[in-house]
């Protein structure tokens, strides 16, 4: 199976991929600016570990908010 290329896709997959892209953008900026920010002690686990796990599509920035953070 050939891979389509984004300019194959019809407008609607296309709008979808943009609005995607943009929601992970800005979920990851959003996890790496809280991570910048806040203290390493309410961090569960080593920063640097979440850093690297924030660039893991959608799963490793909502990873962080819901179990990476200490309250």
């Amino acid at each position: 199976m050939a891979k389509k290329k984004f300019k194959d896709l019809g407008t609607g997959a296309k709008i979808g991929v943009v609005v995607l892209s943009a929601a992970q953008l800005a979920l990851q900026g959003a996890a790496l600016k809280d991570l910048k920010e806040r203290p390493a002690a309410q961090v569960k686990g080593p920063k640097i570990l979440w850093f690297g796990l924030s660039f893991m599509n959608f799963a490793g920035p909502c990873a962080y908010f819901l179990i990476g953070r200490r309250k």
